[in-house]
């Protein structure tokens, strides 16, 4: 049998990389076990850009988080040289009373953030590439931007390996148990033993995860790239913000600037408007009539932007049915496993954070960071 490790870790994309590297940092023993190859594209953590933003619409309960994160983002551009994130400012836009503007407005209010509040004209005065309508406002947001999730995920495994950790690629879990004072854990190359195991599954949540009683549902969404109609100028970082964006009818958008040169135009996309699908079963090819709605969508706020489609591209959210996330020692095993799923499509501007989470509830059985939004006996169909 291999050597006993301190902690094995369960998937290394976005926050199990993170969560090898702040353990490995620590001085714990860590294995590491990812299904596919390391900054893969098959599940969640890809497509070039996540927007980062600290007044958060969903809950202001996240802010505290946020702020945390933006300071570890900082260390990790640092500490590895990579591009990680740029702060190019963010509006969130949409009528007074829709969720996006008005949740993104509590958490702003509530925790202080600096923050301006436009009206429609002051929206296209500024920001020439929007349109919004006469009805729209918007909170605007020096301090979002964009982090790179390919960059971030490769900088985590950097460190961790940088630090001592095992990382084995296309050696995927097969099952595990409770073993002695810790656990065993299997695979088709070998089986491990140690006395912690954090388990990051992503879009996997709902096969590794079947012990939690946690209704896990897996969306299929796509991540467009347009060529802006009279080139790439007007939607540089210094002249385009991120934005997000939503209509009378609840409807999301989600775009950036031009970010990685002309050839490759702005990124768009919906928030909360896929469909389901398993890891399985996920249809990779992008349709023409997806396309087209994509761009007819976007063209009402940003006419000048889908001038000619480039490409697009598939990725999976893992969501729970109130979208807040899944982080917590496993009611079941709290002695030993510890789980961070349920992302919901916002999870990536957390990366770093959950990373650090995960290592203190791995080593210390606790953290001082507030997670009690995340327990997830608040969705427990069956008593664990």
């Amino acid at each position: 049998m291999s050597p006993t490790y301190d902690v094995i870790v369960i998937g290394l994309g976005g926050m199990g990389s993170a969560a090898a590297h702040h353990l490995s940092a620590r001085g714990s023993r860590v294995l590491g076990l990812e299904k596919f190859g390391p900054v893969h594209s098959r599940g969640s953590s890809h497509g070039g850009s996540r927007i980062t933003r600290q007044s958060y619409f969903e809950d202001p309960a996240y802010v505290p988080l946020l702020l945390r994160a933006y300071e570890l983002y900082d260390r990790l551009e640092r500490d590895t040289g990579r591009d990680i994130a740029a702060l190019c400012g963010g509006v969130m836009l949409g009528r007074p009373d829709s969720r996006t503007v008005s949740g993104s407005r509590l958490s702003a209010e509530q925790w202080d953030l600096p923050h301006e509040m436009l009206d429609a004209k002051q929206i296209r005065r500024r920001f020439p590439t929007l349109t919004p309508g006469e009805d729209d406002v918007a909170l605007y947001e020096a301090r979002a931007g964009l982090v790179r999730p390919e960059n971030t995920v490769a900088a985590h495994l950097q460190l961790a390996t940088r630090n001592g950790a095992d990382l084995h690629f296309e050696e995927p879990m097969t099952r595990w148990e409770p073993y002695r004072d810790g656990v065993r854990v299997h695979t088709a190359e070998d089986t491990y033993t140690a006395g912690q195991l954090v388990i990051c599954p992503g879009a996997w949540a709902p096969e590794l995860l079947t012990d939690l009683g946690v209704p896990f549902t897996i969306e299929r969404q796509v991540m467009y790239w347009f060529q802006p109609s009279g080139g790439v100028a007007p939607y540089l970082p210094e002249n385009h913000p991120i934005y997000i964006w939503e209509d009378v009818e609840g409807v999301q958008v989600y775009g950036f600037p031009a970010i990685d040169g002309p050839d490759l135009g702005a990124k768009v996309a919906f928030f909360r408007k896929g469909t389901p699908c398993t890891p399985e079963t996920i249809e990779r090819t992008v349709h023409d009539d997806e396309i087209t709605a994509m761009a007819e969508q976007v063209g009402r706020l940003i006419p000048g932007l889908p001038g000619g489609f480039l490409k697009a591209a598939t990725c999976m959210y893992s969501n729970t049915p109130d979208e807040h996330f899944v982080i917590a020692r496993h009611p079941a095993h709290p002695g030993s496993v510890t789980v961070a799923a349920g992302f919901s499509g916002h999870g990536f501007k957390f990366v770093p954070v959950v990373g650090e989470i995960l290592a203190d509830l791995a080593t210390d059985g606790a953290t001082e960071h507030p997670i009690e939004l995340f327990d997830p006996s608040r969705l427990a169909a069956t008593p664990a």
